[in-house]
């Protein structure tokens, strides 16, 4: 396992869209487990293959609850119910947040690491790290979506007052 660089907001790469992943072999394997140790290490609730330079459709996600890391290889919501507006931020947008509109609960079918296929259905903070991560694999990022006048950029100076 490693960690890999996560790809920042100037990156072209993060506007491009994730291409499907056809097999699940060691490479992917290695590949989700690089994900995981990365966003555990940047204390992110979910990363994209895309933010680590990979245009593959595959996600991680961790809430730090009982359930552990959700891994998602070709996501798709089939459903969305309500909205709720939430502070959100980015690994590739670091101390950046902002207020935006998301689901309130959403399905999405996809295949585990195995290439089961499953579907889940996440309701608030599950259903917005599944919304904002599977716009990063359509080359959709949060900045985009940000509610007028809640952008905050948090500094080190900032955070002392």
């Amino acid at each position: 396992m490693a960690i890999r660089t996560i790809r920042e907001e100037d990156d072209e790469i993060l506007r491009k869209k994730s291409r499907e992943v056809e097999v699940i072999d060691e490479k992917i394997k290695t590949l989700v487990d690089d994900m995981v140790e990365t966003m555990h290490k940047f204390d992110g609730l979910g990363l994209a293959a895309v933010q680590v330079g990979v245009l593959k459709r595959i996600v991680v996600i961790d809430l730090y609850d009982d359930k552990g890391v959700i891994v998602l290889i070709n996501p798709v919501i089939t459903k969305e119910k309500g909205k709720q507006i939430v502070e959100e931020g980015c690994l590739s947008f670091p101390n950046k947040f902002a207020k935006v509109e998301r689901p309130e609960q959403v399905t999405v079918e996809a295949l585990n690491i195995n290439g089961e296929k499953i579907k889940l259905t996440g309701k608030g903070l599950l259903a917005q790290a599944i919304a904002h991560e599977v716009d990063h694999l359509n080359g959709e990022v949060f900045i985009d979506k940000i509610m007028p006048g809640t952008l905050e950029i948090v500094t080190p100076e900032s955070q002392e007052k």
